[in-house]
């Protein structure tokens, strides 16, 4: 949530109203990643959350919450999607996008990196979810042969951007 509203946040050149789509409200990194939108956010006086909803991680739910604040005449210039998916969603939501509401999402996903190739998106953060299984597994193993393992094993984050999208082409395939 940090690196993707980082992101809008130069984009925005500071200011500028922010929507949230939240995933799952019952997952924690909903919680965590809507936590790190807030932060940033609270570092930009000229930023200012107007909507926070869940589209529970789905496409098609993003494209109702979005079409739903349009509709409302809500005046947002960026959405800080907890996922890809509702990134697209709400892509799909705005059409051709004539108030170049700046998006960004969250895991990389192929498509997503398509969106951030034709400047549809401002930028998503890759999880590397092969790194998080590689590491469960170290770990799993030294406790299994009674070594000790840290505490926290850090799998950092990764924002990408159409500068630097090519070098993940391959990295969070389906």
């Amino acid at each position: 949530g940090r690196l993707q509203m980082e992101a809008l946040a130069r984009a925005l050149n500071g200011k500028g109203n922010v929507a949230i789509l939240m995933g799952d409200l019952a997952n924690e990194s909903t919680r965590d990643r809507t936590k790190g939108v807030e932060a940033v956010v609270a570092k930009y006086p000229g930023i200012k959350v107007v909507q926070k909803q869940t589209a529970k991680f789905m496409r098609n739910d993003a494209v109702d919450v979005v079409s739903n604040w349009l509709t409302a005449g809500d005046d947002i210039q960026a959405i800080a999607s907890n996922n890809d998916e509702m990134a697209i969603g709400a892509l799909q939501a705005l059409g051709k996008n004539p108030n170049h509401i700046l998006i960004a999402g969250v895991d990389g996903t192929p498509d997503a990196l398509q969106m951030l190739k034709n400047g549809k998106m401002v930028a998503t953060v890759f999880q590397d979810a092969r790194g998080q299984g590689e590491g469960a597994v170290q770990a799993a193993v030294k406790l299994a042969k009674g070594e000790k393992v840290q505490k926290i094993i850090d799998i950092p984050y990764q924002l990408i951007t159409k500068d630097n999208m090519q070098q993940f082409v391959n990295r969070n395939q389906k």
